[in-house]
């Protein structure tokens, strides 16, 4: 039995959209000749969690380095990368449990993008005194800063703030 957390996206902003193609096109490219590669919000990813549960999640943007552990649309393996671009409707669950979800898989970074303040908060993984798996947050870039932003796990990725947020 799945637990698949199903969110109606009916009401999704053409600037979600947006942000997550601007990503995608950019790191494409820079992958190219790389193991590893870019996805869009078209993939999930399947985990059996500690209690023996299936978690399904769909990121709406991700860089996957073993893109040979799947099945169909689905990878059973992490991602070393995760985005998630924030909408009214999904804001409390990627800042929760999708968040929690991701520092439980141990995926490497995550961050997010936030088109309507245009800011990118950048959170990477590290181990507390105890061994746990938590997530720091690294910076937060906006307009001030935005030559700071860059991909902590992918630092030879180049990521232009104002492209990424070049929305309709």
């Amino acid at each position: 039995m799945s637990n698949a957390i199903i969110t109606d996206m009916s009401g999704a902003y053409i600037e979600h959209s947006d942000v997550i193609t601007n990503f995608v096109s950019m790191v494409y490219n820079q992958l190219k000749d790389n193991v590893c590669r870019v996805y869009p919000d078209n993939v999930q990813y399947k985990w059996i969690m500690t209690d023996g549960t299936e978690k399904t999640v769909i990121p709406d943007s991700s860089i996957n380095c073993r893109v040979h552990a799947k099945k169909g649309n689905s990878f059973f393996d992490i991602p070393r990368f995760v985005m998630e671009v924030l909408s009214p409707s999904t804001e409390k669950y990627d800042r929760t449990e999708k968040k929690e979800l991701y520092r439980q898989q141990e995926i490497d970074e995550y961050w997010i993008a936030d088109w309507r303040n245009r800011q990118v908060e950048i959170y990477t993984l590290d181990y507390d005194s105890d061994g746990t798996p938590q997530y720091y947050l690294f910076k937060t870039i906006r307009e001030e800063n935005k030559d700071e932003l860059r991909i902590v796990h992918f630092p030879h990725i180049k990521i232009d703030f104002d492209r990424l947020f070049d929305i309709s």
